[in-house]
């Protein structure tokens, strides 16, 4: 058993005993990789990456120590809103290949034990989608297949119409779009060009159904859900939809800022459509067989919510609602800072449900060199893969990839510039190895003859093999497996130095990092709160910003940390091998 005595300084760490687990099934703990798909790999030269340029890499993602990669839409799409506005659920777009290139990469992932997530946006399709045209000529089953309205009379100009409600949409302006062909309002939460469904109407749920099971006897592993908690809105039972409050957040009425959302997100129903495809899923396996089909939701929802996604004990729903706590850290991060965002997920979450995952970036937020700084990368890459629960990577975190600026006046969002979807940096070459083109999609970043990961993979120290080394030993037993006798806590010893204690009986590791820009003298505060602060240690990971080697022996009682240096000590002595990470 491994001793953890925690003290004064430490008392807001979680116990061992509070924190039982018992892992039982694979993506509870499993390393997933987003893929943006027109940024990693352009296997035909036209400067877009496609479905046979993942193929071409996906032994990489095994080199790194991913369980699945995650890809971004690749359906049929009028990329208004870069392929989230899905004009054909059950077809890959052109841009990206064919539905056999895609059965191809399905069997390549399959054949290296690699699984693969899809995109599935059910808030919403394209206006060019079947559904909706025929939805917009009244064809039967069709007729209230989205959420149309009349809207109210223009009491200043008789025979027009106005919206039905005062809703504002995610990229600005009213939520309801005026159709001319059949005189009624529709709702879009985000693009006008994305049309909702109405998922008080059956037909909608048989056909969402049909896509998940169209694409999972094909041979897919789960499904990322978009926008959750936009699916539903408040409907009064007269059928009328109500105004929602100011939220004194900004004067501009045309800000989705305007409003608090309390009638247009997270509304109760949700819950049940989460539990209905929970359900479904679990059924496809009990008649199919193989490993569970997962769902990850992404909801940027309080934790309450969060929990009831979940599930309430005795229906389940998403197996990850993402965890988003990290999309709001920046330069400001500090040790007590990442307390507070640890805490605040391993309190409700785990305590309810002994679940956890950790969002770090994704392709809405700026990428985590450019938010926290290049100096605390690789010290964020080490922690997140010290905790429980599984880890969610975006493409490029792992090399460290920065923003890249561009003027973008048709990327079919609301930004004038994207930040963080440039093409993936494999090598110095042409286009950074993404590409036989220079005419990239998106810019090159400027510094990929230096940050790529043929240059990483020589350099022992990189965010590349640091990252590496962090995934190995995220997937040993000492980290899977922790039950009362074994040991798991977390804390700040002050306000730089972050600590993580994990073990077994096959090992104890101590996982530090100093978030400070000066020397800290760690010791100290072991002595004060450790009883075994005696104790030999072996460093088995360290990064660039360490003067140690792995291999090198410590004493608790003699630990200084450079600045931003994070490392893993193991405990000498624990009947395990020295190994080194």
């Amino acid at each position: 058993m491994v001793k953890i005595i925690l003290g004064a300084l430490l008392c807001s760490m979680l116990s061992a005993s509070t924190l039982a687990s018992s892992k039982t099934d694979w993506w509870e703990d499993a390393s997933f990789y987003q893929i943006y798909p027109r940024s990693w790999k352009d296997s035909d030269g036209n400067g877009i990456g496609d479905l046979n340029g993942i193929t071409e890499k996906l032994d990489y993602l095994k080199e790194i120590g991913m369980t699945a990669t995650w890809l971004s839409p690749i359906f049929q799409s009028p990329m208004a809103d870069n392929g989230y506005d899905i004009s054909n659920f059950t077809n890959i777009d052109p841009i990206f290949g064919t539905l056999e290139d895609f059965d191809a990469l399905l069997k390549k992932a399959k054949s290296i034990g690699l699984k693969v997530i899809l995109d599935f946006v059910p808030n919403h399709s394209s206006v060019e989608c079947e559904w909706f045209q025929k939805s917009v000529n009244r064809e039967d089953g069709y007729d209230d297949f989205y959420v149309w309205e009349d809207g109210k009379d223009d009491p200043m100009n008789p025979g027009k119409k106005l919206p039905p409600s005062n809703w504002i949409s995610i990229f600005g302006g009213s939520m309801w779009e005026w159709n001319e062909k059949r005189q009624q309002f529709y709702l879009h939460q985000f693009l006008k060009e994305q049309p909702d469904f109405n998922f008080r109407n059956p037909k909608v749920h048989t056909e969402m159904l049909e896509v998940l099971k169209f694409w999972l006897d094909r041979g897919v592993d789960g499904f990322r859900i978009d926008a959750v908690p936009h699916m539903y809105e408040k409907v009064f039972e007269n059928g009328t939809y109500p105004d929602e409050p100011l939220s004194g957040a900004t004067n501009n009425s045309d800000s989705q800022y305007y409003l608090r959302h309390i009638y247009t997100q997270a509304q109760y129903e949700t819950v049940e459509v989460l539990y209905e495809w929970r359900d479904f899923l679990e059924n496809y396996k009990k008649q199919n067989g193989g490993d569970s089909r997962v769902i990850l939701a992404e909801a940027y929802a309080e934790i309450n919510t969060l929990v009831q996604y979940f599930g309430n004990g005795t229906h389940y729903g998403a197996h990850l609602p993402f965890n988003f706590n990290f999309a709001a850290v920046s330069e400001l991060l500090n040790a007590r800072t990442f307390q507070m965002v640890v805490s605040s997920w391993m309190d409700t979450m785990w305590k309810t449900h002994k679940m956890a995952n950790w969002v770090v970036g994704n392709h809405d937020l700026q990428r985590v060199a450019s938010r926290v700084g290049d100096d605390l990368k690789d010290l964020v890459n080490v922690l997140i893969a010290s905790l429980p629960g599984a880890t969610i990577t975006y493409y490029g975190e792992e090399i460290g990839m920065i923003n890249v600026e561009y003027e973008c006046p048709n990327c079919g969002d609301d930004q004038t510039r994207n930040f963080n979807r440039s093409p993936f940096q494999w090598d110095d070459g042409i286009s950074a190895g993404f590409s036989t083109s220079t005419n990239t999609w998106l810019p090159i970043a400027e510094n990929y003859k230096e940050n790529n990961v043929k240059v990483q993979r020589g350099i022992a120290r990189s965010t590349l093999n640091v990252f590496k080394s962090s995934q190995r030993l995220k997937h040993t037993a000492a980290f899977k497996e922790f039950k009362d006798d074994d040991g798991f806590s977390y804390g700040a010893l002050n306000d730089n130095v972050f600590q993580v204690i994990r073990g077994n009986k096959t090992g104890e590791y101590r996982i530090l990092a100093n978030f400070g820009n000066k020397i800290e003298n760690v010791g100290p505060l072991f002595g004060t709160v450790m009883e075994d602060a005696t104790d030999t240690f072996e460093y088995t990971l360290v990064t660039s910003h360490s003067p140690h080697r792995i291999g090198e022996k410590v004493k608790l009682s003699e630990v200084y940390m450079m600045p931003f240096e994070a490392c893993v000590l193991k405990k000498i002595g624990n009947n395990s091998a020295n190994t080194s990470y």
